[in-house]
């Protein structure tokens, strides 16, 4: 069956078909690592990680490329070094601050079932020429003045918006409507509104790199250009990230990219997942319902916030509540018993089908619990392909004793006293002392145990 995804700047749907089936190259935005990750930016990492897997089932693991990248040089992790360490001299406060964070974003996203990338470049390893001939930035940013696509003002490096005729086609935003705002910053020096800094002055206390324009640092956006080109070629597959990346960090790297490699394309798919709410509202600091990947980890398992996330399209803003991640929950526990004893199996033709068609996960999950139900009357076949579908897009990390076990370790749970009042209560039904055997299904409740009576005998699971 043929993949067929949404492109953000042909704004259609079309049959993905790679550059070179042996490698198929992915590239998407990583964090910029001056704080903990939140849970709006664990979508990206989730819907690229599914779109990872299924490259690597349909054109085999040893033939996709992908590259996320980490940002560690940005004026946001300056002031978060300023904050935290302000005694410290600023690139040792700097370093302090991205590795801890670059740590604890890597712990957080493995929690959440994510594969790692084939590559992770960090923007501060390709600002100036390397040893081993990658694409660097200021080689990057050389590049687009021999052109006639920058120039130098003020002791900046900008690119020249109006050189390129087809600026603003990703995001709709043409340049004559563009006009000085919230978003374009309005200075003399610029020969354009729109245009965007490609390197920048540094001051004494702050970081820097000695250029062809004098000690500085780069522009962000010119940073993924020179990171994507060096593992991915000039023009290469699928390009990914949040929506809000779309104008003007994804814009500017189109035009960049192209402008320096003269290509008409970057790259041959755009690809966008759109926002997350939290209980129908916009997450913000400012009221109070901002959440860290890792504070939601503290509650829940991984796997709780991974399928939670996949039951919306990526395409299609989600509502994040908490209603949401106790149904998770519970459809987790169902599944893990169900599947996690088999390891073979192929995963079934239904999920493929769905995530082929643009990342249809809402139809996966349906296609996932129609697996469960067929397994549960008997269908090997159905449980086989259950747990290698489940397998495919990141779950089934741990054994159903350990699902378990933790299920009750968080939610304080003697498993057993539990066992001990089935038991009791198995030989009061026995002897048929229903009283007493309602008696003890009542304590069971009271301590938020749901039984559940089969021919095959009695099992047990902790309320949601």
């Amino acid at each position: 069956m043929d993949l067929r995804l949404y492109d953000t700047l042909s704004r259609e749907k079309r049959t993905f078909v790679p550059l070179d089936h042996n490698n198929v190259r992915m590239y998407v935005c990583g964090p910029t690592v001056y704080d903990f990750a939140h849970i709006g930016n664990a979508r990206p990492v989730i819907v690229f990680d599914v779109l990872f897997r299924l490259l690597r089932h349909v054109y085999g693991a040893d033939h996709v490329t992908y590259v996320r990248n980490i940002t560690d040089v940005d004026d946001k992790i300056n002031d978060r070094a300023v904050r935290d360490f302000p005694g410290l001299p600023l690139n040792e406060a700097i370093r302090k601050v991205t590795e801890k964070t670059a740590n604890q974003f890597h712990a957080d996203v493995a929690a959440l079932g994510a594969l790692p990338p084939t590559f992770e470049p960090r923007a501060t390893d390709f600002v100036l020429p390397r040893a081993d001939g990658k694409t660097d930035m200021v080689t990057l940013i050389r590049q687009l003045i021999a052109r006639g696509h920058a120039y130098e003002a003020c002791g900046e490096v900008l690119f020249d918006t109006q050189s390129m005729p087809d600026y603003g086609a990703l995001s709709g935003r043409k340049l004559d409507e563009q006009r000085p705002g919230a978003r374009v910053a309005v200075d003399a020096h610029k020969k354009s509104p729109s245009d965007f800094v490609l390197w920048k002055q540094s001051s004494g206390d702050e970081p820097g790199w000695e250029s062809p324009w004098g000690r500085g640092r780069p522009g962000w956006h010119i940073e993924c250009s020179a990171m994507s080109t060096a593992y991915l070629g000039n023009v290469f597959d699928i390009h990914g990230g949040g929506i809000d990346l779309s104008f003007p960090h994804h814009e500017n790297e189109l035009a960049q990219s192209r402008c320096a490699h003269g290509t008409p394309a970057m790259a041959n798919v755009w690809m966008h997942n759109e926002f997350v709410n939290i209980e129908r509202e916009k997450m913000s600091k400012s009221i109070g319902n901002y959440v860290t990947i890792r504070e939601l980890l503290n509650d829940w398992p991984g796997e709780v916030l991974r399928l939670n996330m996949l039951k919306a399209h990526y395409r299609s803003p989600i509502d994040w509540t908490l209603k949401g991640l106790e149904e998770s929950a519970k459809t987790l526990d169902d599944w893990y018993p169900s599947a996690t004893d088999i390891n073979g199996g192929r995963p079934s033709d239904a999920v493929i089908e769905a995530l082929s068609d643009d990342l249809n996960t809402p139809q996966m999950v349906a296609s996932l619990h129609g697996l469960r139900n067929n397994g549960a009357s008997g269908n090997e076949r159905a449980r086989d392909e259950f747990a290698a579908s489940l397998r495919l897009v990141g779950f089934l990390s741990e054994s159903a004793a350990a699902w378990k076990g933790r299920q009750q370790q968080a939610s304080g749970i003697d498993a057993q006293k539990v066992n001990g009042l089935i038991s009791a209560r198995t030989v009061a039904r026995a002897r048929k002392d229903f009283k007493e055997s309602d008696r003890i299904r009542d304590e069971l409740a009271a301590m938020g145990i749901v039984i559940k009576d089969s021919k095959e005998g009695t099992t047990w699971e902790i309320a949601r």
